[in-house]
């Protein structure tokens, strides 16, 4: 594998990482030789693209009118009565298809179309980046094809018969553990044979740089919304503490953008059974350097979580920087845990989450009533998704 040497750039929470993409020991490019082109020109293109005022209308036009920006941020009265803490919800669950997932899409569509790419490659765990790949190929005119472990396509099947619907291509994986990190290391793979004619809309802010970067910024438009929303909501105009699930960890670093330079506490919740920060050590897996999962020989070990999208056995090396310069905690909850959330959050608020929600709102539920959440704090916990497509789940676990 060969990463780019070049000057490591100055230290920042949350900035630009240069052109080596190194978020603080974090990040990288590891990659074959055949995709260092590849992905050279994908950080050129955004570059370009994210300083055109001309296509930044272009995504924010199509994030209103198709995806239905700004999403609300809705105070959860009864549930913030019930736990003594001031909750309130970004609800991501209310954009189109159903996930913040749209948000990336969006953008990395709309910019590989200006690359004069005619294919969309994407893995999927829970489905929802798969939808929205799915979706956003349909609108603008891009032939779509998502890897999807078999395990996923068993317990998603709902999902996976949206992206049929949407006119995608959906290919079984089957090495493995068949699950999120055998899908993104096929997409990987199929990416090196068709890098002209195709692009690789990665759904997370893992992989090689630009994409942990890249898909932090076209997420960030969670945390600046909320910024705003909260600005307008609160006396103190920012909350005390900022929390999401963390998988790969996508909607965490679009949320954490909008508040890393306030004094609010950014938390991210990992899976128990997938927890990278938690359990793991410093490795290198997908093009990428961060905490992973990892057995006494050093190979990555399977992840497992209930939540199909958080069964991922690394995080994003942003986070990892996050986490090392304590700007940013993570925490933990078990899969036990997680059904009763839903069940809280559903009977308290008449919102059904996902299960990758679920974890945030899990452990707002644990630390309230610990008293490790200070009484009448404000919280705002980012609501990724909506659980439309966990009810199989839901209905074997009650």
């Amino acid at each position: 594998m060969t990463e780019i040497a070049l000057p490591r750039p100055a230290a920042g929470v949350m900035s630009d990482p240069g052109a080596l993409g190194r978020f603080g020991e974090y990040g990288g490019r590891y990659v074959p030789e055949s995709l260092i082109p590849a992905c050279a020109a994908l950080e050129e293109a955004f570059r370009d693209a994210w300083s055109d005022p001309r296509f930044r209308r272009d995504l924010d036009r199509l994030l209103a009118v198709h995806a239905g920006r700004p999403t609300a941020l809705t105070p959860a009265w009864r549930l913030s009565a019930d736990l003594g803490v001031n909750v309130l919800l970004k609800r991501e669950d209310l954009a189109h298809t159903g996930s913040h997932k749209i948000n990336n899409v969006l953008g990395q569509a709309l910019l590989a179309k200006r690359m004069g790419k005619t294919r969309l490659l994407a893995e999927t765990g829970a489905g929802q980046h798969g939808v929205a790949t799915a979706t956003a190929g349909a609108l603008l005119g891009l032939d779509v094809t998502v890897y999807m472990g078999e395990v996923d396509i068993e317990r998603q099947a709902l999902n996976v018969f949206r992206m049929k619907m949407l006119g995608a291509e959906v290919v079984p994986v089957t090495s493995g553990t068949r699950t999120l990190k055998d899908s993104t290391s096929e997409a990987l793979r199929q990416w090196v044979t068709c890098v002209d004619e195709a692009h690789y809309c990665l759904g997370s802010v893992m992989g090689p740089h630009p994409y942990p970067w890249m898909v932090r910024e076209f997420q960030r438009v969670i945390g600046d919304e909320a910024r705003r929303q909260c600005a307008a909501e609160l006396s103190t105009g920012i909350p005390d503490y900022v929390v999401a699930c963390i998988g790969g960890g996508s909607n965490a670093a679009g949320t954490f953008a909008g508040f890393a330079d306030t004094g609010a506490q950014l938390v991210g919740v990992e899976a128990e059974g997938g927890a990278a920060v938690a359990f793991g050590q410093v490795g290198v897996l997908h093009g990428f350097r961060s905490y992973l999962l990892q057995d006494e020989n050093g190979q990555v070990s399977e992840a497992h979580s209930i939540a199909a999208g958080l069964d991922y056995p690394g995080i994003g090396p942003e986070h990892a920087h996050l986490r090392d310069s304590g700007r940013a905690r993570y925490v933990t909850v078990s899969d036990e845990e997680i059904v009763p959330a839903v069940r809280r959050l559903a009977r308290t608020e008449g919102i059904l989450p996902a299960l990758e929600s679920a974890h945030a709102i899990a452990w707002v539920i644990r630390a309230a009533e610990s008293g490790e959440l200070p009484p009448w704090s404000t919280v705002l916990v980012t609501l990724s998704g909506r659980g439309d497509k966990d009810m199989a789940t839901l209905m074997a676990a009650s």
